[in-house]
């Protein structure tokens, strides 16, 4: 009988066998198919609106589908949801704790969820009979910290958690219908296709996985990270992802192909990728950094094509607006800022 050492040999070797033969159909790069496409040179991009009002670190934010409407999550213990055009504060949500460290909209901005340190998953009603923001669930399950969070649709919600699962909320009846289990440390991040029926995690194991919500099935795993992956986002036409990790790399893997396609990454950026996101095109990752600021790579070409300064701390967060036309950065200066 085959002991656990055999087992886990047997599977390493299959592993490499299997990552050869990707490389011997690796018949070309990206950078070599793009040789004829003009690189994009320098891009100017400004700061339109500073978004002041969190009185701590700001840990996560979500765009509405309206491209207006931004929520946020600080260590403040609040959410805010901010009209982008005006900088007004449309509603302010006191958290029962202030370690938060993820938050979401739902597609038509009726509702919103927060999670973190409390392992807890709140949902609120955003436009409420009465008038005023109302909580309409709190969903307990994971053994570990809410990294991230997305609405499925206005009844479902998926989360990530520092348990090593991702799971599949009922918002409705408050059950767990779906764990999805494979990592084998924190999930950090999620994505969710425009379908609704597959999302990709990525965790500090290093790797990044293609889920199937409707059976729970891991259908893909994805390896080239060296440290923790800290976010994921898929490509505009859903065949590829991107992700950015604590080895100072952002990565673009493609789905069809299974594997790696480009790593961007540059000798004087020295710290860590904490998101990462793309432009409507596909054509640009904006990427935050720990040290301040924001990378924007050339996809096609892997160069830095240009840099959003202004933070005065971490960039810990980042979200492309529906329409392309905006770029938002949160950080641990407390401010948020959109640019374009």
């Amino acid at each position: 009988m085959s002991t656990d050492a055999d087992l886990q040999q047997e599977c390493e070797e299959l592993r490499v066998k299997i990552e050869t033969d990707k490389r011997k159909k690796a018949d070309t790069t990206l950078v070599e198919s793009a040789q004829s496409i003009q690189p994009l040179g320098r891009m100017k991009i400004r700061t339109r609106r500073t978004l002041r009002g969190h009185l701590a670190k700001v840990c996560a934010l979500h765009w509405g589908e309206d491209s207006r409407l931004l929520i946020s999550a600080s260590q403040d213990g609040k959410l805010i949801v901010w009209d982008t055009y005006t900088t007004n504060k449309v509603n302010a949500i006191p958290l029962k704790s202030n370690w938060v460290m993820a938050c979401c909209m739902s597609g038509n901005g009726s509702m919103a969820a927060s999670g973190g340190l409390d392992n807890l998953v709140s949902v609120y009603s955003l436009k409420p009979r009465e008038g005023n923001v109302a909580l309409r669930r709190e969903l307990p399950g994971h053994d570990g910290y809410i990294s991230d969070c997305r609405f499925i649709d206005n009844n479902r919600i998926l989360t990530s958690s520092g348990d090593h699962t991702c799971a599949l909320w009922d918002i409705e009846t408050g059950q767990q219908n779906t764990k999805f289990q494979g990592h084998t440390a924190d999930v950090m991040g999620v994505t969710v296709s425009r379908d609704r029926n597959t999302f990709i995690s990525a965790a500090i194991d290093k790797t990044a996985r293609l889920w199937d919500i409707r059976d729970g099935v891991c259908r893909q795993v994805f390896t080239g990270h060296d440290e923790d992956i800290n976010t994921v986002s898929y490509f505009p036409s859903q065949n590829a992802f991107v992700t950015g990790s604590d080895d100072r790399t952002v990565r673009l893997f493609d789905i069809r192909a299974g594997q790696e396609l480009m790593s961007y990454a540059h000798e004087y950026i020295s710290s860590a990728c904490t998101s990462a996101e793309f432009s409507k095109s596909g054509r640009l990752i904006f990427a935050g950094y720990d040290d301040f600021n924001c990378n924007v790579w050339d996809v096609l070409k892997g160069e830095r094509t240009g840099v959003l300064t202004g933070h005065d701390n971490r960039v810990s967060c980042l979200g492309v607006t529906d329409d392309g036309k905006a770029v938002a950065t949160g950080s641990w200066d407390c401010y948020l800022k959109v640019w374009n």
